[in-house]
């Protein structure tokens, strides 16, 4: 995420704080100093920082139940609206699913058992209304406020945790799409609830109801946009057509086919038909400015470019391409040999198609002859 920026690493995952966090505190912390003075504003400080010391553990939570199972978490974010992990991928398995979703709440859970009862902290209702009055004890409002967060988070709104217990559940007696789909539109449907009560509560819910329309559709999406893959192999979405470079051309040779097809991703490959990297059209322009016509393109190309068979499903792919975030992925056959690229426009355009008309067949080109390619020179 664009405007955070990190600040330590727990496990192996790196806590970024985003911008909007801080000055969200200076805010805070200016606001409470203005009504009550320095002890209230340094107060209202560390209960705001203790409270997103909890959301962080929460957080936690998720990411070491989905390390169980295999799912790293490079990075989580915290801002003013919660925190945000950044999970490689959601587990396939609803099981494995509903107890990543749980784990997070269990952690609020045991942070309140823990301050109610080892540190003495009441159950008073003075502590849920006035949770923001600094003169209340401050054990007592940081054991409000999990309680509050379980009950929240496991509200059965998608994307929040009680949402994807929801989708949990529901995936173990339908297909998972259909499942995201029935748990997105209560997401959608919550996202309006806490809109119109934040026009005459609290604000702040408006802008969570706006991240919670979003992330509900834009999850909505990618599930259908997976359960179109699922049935589909990347030789039936790549470019197959290719233009490639050998080893030996040059940024001019690059630049001629830059000009003359509408690529934008050049493979470079060996006599053998193996790719040693991909010159990309991004690469290429600012090179000629520093090169020479002759300039050899292995100076520019970008190697280490992820590989993936051409039987393999297209929702592999689509996996891979995201989580590498390289331009390109080479599809191989089974020698090795690059058959075609999997790049996400032609991806998008395979999406649109499927989404617009499920039963329209993509040919897959192992069906139809040798496969088809072009090598400059």
């Amino acid at each position: 995420m664009v405007w955070s920026f990190p600040v330590g690493t727990i496990a192996g995952t790196v806590v970024k704080l985003h911008v909007t966090f801080v000055l969200f505190l200076v805010w805070i912390a200016g606001a409470t100093w203005r009504s009550g003075g320095f002890e209230a504003a340094l107060a209202t400080t560390v209960f705001v920082v203790l409270l997103f010391a909890c959301v962080l553990a929460h957080e936690f939570g998720h990411i070491l139940a989905a390390r169980r199972y295999g799912i790293r978490t490079p990075s989580v974010i915290l801002s003013p609206i919660g925190g945000i992990a950044s999970l490689e991928r959601i587990p396939d398995d609803p099981r494995q699913e509903l107890v990543v979703a749980l784990a997070g709440p269990a952690v609020n859970v045991v942070i309140a058992a823990v301050l109610f009862l080892v540190l003495g902290a009441t159950l008073d209702t003075a502590n849920f209304v006035e949770i923001e009055n600094p003169g209340l004890s401050l054990v007592a409002r940081l054991a409000a406020v999990n309680v509050i967060l379980v009950v929240f988070n496991l509200i059965p709104a998608f994307p929040m945790d009680g949402g994807r217990v929801l989708r949990a559940l529901m995936a173990m007696r339908m297909p998972h799409a259909r499942a995201t789909a029935i748990a997105g539109r209560i997401g959608q449907a919550a996202a309006v609830v806490f809109a119109i009560v934040g026009l005459f509560w609290n604000p702040i819910l408006l802008v969570i109801a706006v991240f919670v329309y979003l992330a509900a559709s834009a999850e909505v999406e990618q599930s259908a946009m997976k359960g179109a893959a699922d049935d589909t192999s990347v030789a039936a979405a790549m470019v197959s057509v290719v233009e490639t470079l050998p080893p030996s051309a040059t940024l001019d040779d690059a630049v001629e086919c830059l000009i003359r097809t509408s690529q934008k991703e050049f493979p470079v490959v060996d006599g053998a038909g193996h790719p040693r990297g991909l010159v990309t059209r991004d690469a290429l322009i600012p090179a000629l400015r520093h090169g020479t016509p002759t300039s050899p393109v292995l100076d520019v190309m970008t190697r280490d470019i992820p590989e993936i068979r051409a039987d393999a499903p297209l929702s592999e792919g689509m996996g891979l391409l995201a989580s590498s975030r390289a331009p390109a992925l080479f599809v191989l056959d089974g020698t090795g040999r690059l058959v075609g690229l999997l790049t996400r426009e032609n991806l998008a355009e395979v999406m649109m198609v499927r989404q617009a008309r499920p039963d329209w067949p993509l040919h897959d080109p192992r069906r139809q002859g040798p496969w088809r390619d072009h090598t400059y020179g």
